[in-house]
């Protein structure tokens, strides 16, 4: 029976570009959802743009613009992005829209009405310069976990801890620098550190939807029975804010790490409406539908903790599992301005016109696991000219001329012994295990010996020669109708990770699109005829 998956990728703040580091994420959930689409899967890809927080606001107010043009500019410089590095969405919503409100006020009253919500009186840091209340990312200090300098007031990106802004060691202010006052204001938390919350995350975080490490990471953020070490979740912010104003809470907002995670629902809720498309059968609690996110492990603590405890508690399903990845490096160091290594995906678009060509190298990088992986420079050239173009397109170079001139473009006979190893590759279905696993350097590496394989066929058979030589044809025929099968095969393998050459390939060989592909189901050997 097809599956029904819904898929989501963590949603771009939209207040700055999409880098390389952001697109391994997307590149990565990409070829994961083409792959289950390929394999006749109703799988739904949805994301959107995270558009509130003081942030917006106040970039919005130095341009002279409001929020609202601020974010739809930038929605539309994200879309563009990921178009040019063909990420396929299925809705790309954003956070500042109605049915993201409604999704949001809908936790909250639930979570609100089993008494997991309360309100009360706290010190916050204040800017005396800018008169107004600072939120979390816009206070700097000193981790009080690990000690790392200069950390946001909400979580620590060295350790990842999360943190109250007032457990910063020598805050300061972002804005404008100053040192912030305390002063008291009303806020509304959600109980994380309830009895209730504290026993379903225990169970539910070791349940198999984390991976191993991520799932040993919570344990210790979490503790040992007995132990509380949750605090409960600031989920307001005081005005001026741009967001969405929390309920019957005048001058209080929503922290936009409330209603981030929940577009993903809000962006779903858009799809539903525009396709007919059944929002329960994905969210309601028991849902035999399943639900992937894939995330950054930065912001780990948010998706496996406050949320599931979210969803959980206001009525909903819980994620099937959390697919985590690491940092991307650039020539084995962090990404950097200064060394020319923060490259942005329209700086890419500008130098390089094939956007393939990094979806590959990435792909090739990625094994499913929280390892950080490593763009060289030097290796993405030499991946690609080995891979690509002296293996996979080598295969067609050589033999599709003949095939055009002398055989009137037709395929002919197929050598039952030249196939033999591919078809053995289609009986084992590992190359799809590895798809479905999320290890796609493995799927690469297989199908580059396949390659190897196609290619020392053509090199013992040498076509050149044999049309040279006379009374030969038949032969010949059969050699680059053989060869073109095989790479037919392996464009099809190739296809999650280069859709656009393998449309191009597709037209090319004059066959019909494979949005339903059999060769990447076990024991299913349909040829050309």
């Amino acid at each position: 029976m097809p599956r029904k998956i819904l898929v989501t990728s963590a949603l771009p703040y939209a207040n700055g570009s999409i880098h390389l580091g952001h697109l391994v994420e997307y590149i990565q959930t990409d070829i994961w959802v083409r792959f289950q689409k390929m394999r006749g899967n109703t799988c739904h890809y949805v994301c959107a743009d995270d558009t509130h927080g003081t942030p917006i606001m106040l970039r919005a107010e130095k341009e002279g613009i409001t929020p609202e043009q601020l974010i739809a500019r930038v929605w539309q410089e994200h879309y563009a992005d990921f178009t040019a590095f063909h990420v396929e969405f299925d809705n790309y919503g954003s956070t500042n829209s109605s049915e993201n409100r409604v999704c949001a006020e809908t936790i909250y009253k639930s979570l609100k009405s089993k008494g997991l919500i309360e309100v009360r009186s706290i010190e916050q840091f204040y800017d005396p310069v800018k008169n107004m209340f600072l939120p979390d990312r816009f206070i700097k200090g000193e981790c009080p976990k690990c000690h790392a300098k200069d950390q946001y007031g909400d979580n620590c990106e060295v350790c990842g801890a999360a943190y109250a802004p007032t457990e910063l060691i020598n805050p300061y202010s972002a804005v404008s620098g100053a040192k912030p006052e305390l002063r008291n204001s009303d806020h509304y938390f959600f109980k994380l550190s309830s009895a209730t919350c504290q026993q379903f995350l225990r169970e539910w975080t070791r349940s198999g939807s984390l991976q191993p490490e991520a799932a040993n990471k919570m344990q210790e953020w979490l503790g040992t029975e007995g132990e509380n070490k949750l605090s409960d979740w600031d989920i307001s912010r005081d005005a001026p804010y741009f967001g969405f104003e929390i309920p019957d809470a005048p001058g209080k907002y929503f922290y936009v790490w409330l209603d981030a995670p929940v577009g993903y629902m809000g962006s779903f809720r858009q799809l539903c409406n525009s396709k007919g498309i059944s929002y329960d059968e994905y969210w309601k609690q028991g849902s035999d539908a399943e639900l992937y996110h894939f995330i950054g492990k930065d912001i780990l603590y948010f998706h496996a903790l406050f949320w599931p405890a979210m969803l959980h508690h206001a009525g909903f399903r819980t994620p099937t599992k959390l697919f985590s990845h690491g940092f991307l490096t650039v020539n084995g160091e962090k990404m950097s301005k200064s060394r020319g290594t923060f490259i942005t995906a329209r700086s890419y678009i500008d130098h390089i016109k094939d956007t393939e060509y990094l979806r590959y190298y990435y792909a090739a990088k990625l094994n499913g696991t929280m390892e950080d992986i490593d763009l060289n420079l030097d290796d993405f050239v030499a991946k690609v000219n080995s891979d690509l173009i002296g293996k996979y397109i080598n295969i067609a170079s050589r033999c599709a001329g003949f095939i055009s001139k002398r055989f009137d473009g037709l395929l002919g006979k197929v050598n039952s012994v030249a196939t033999a190893e591919f078809e053995s590759a289609f009986k084992n279905g590992e190359i799809a295990h590895c798809y479905e696993q999320r290890d796609f350097s493995r799927a690469l590496r297989e199908i580059m010996r396949l390659a190897d394989v196609a290619n020392q066929y053509i090199a013992e058979k040498k076509p050149w020669e044999l049309a040279k030589q006379e009374g030969k044809d038949a032969e010949l025929h059969e050699v680059c109708s053989s060869a073109m099968t095989l790479f037919r095969d392996l464009t099809l393998y190739l296809k999650p990770v280069l859709p656009e050459l393998a449309k191009q390939v597709e037209n090319f060989l004059n066959i019909s699109p494979r949005s339903t592909c059999c060769f990447l189901k076990p024991n299913c050997l349909a040829r050309l005829s």
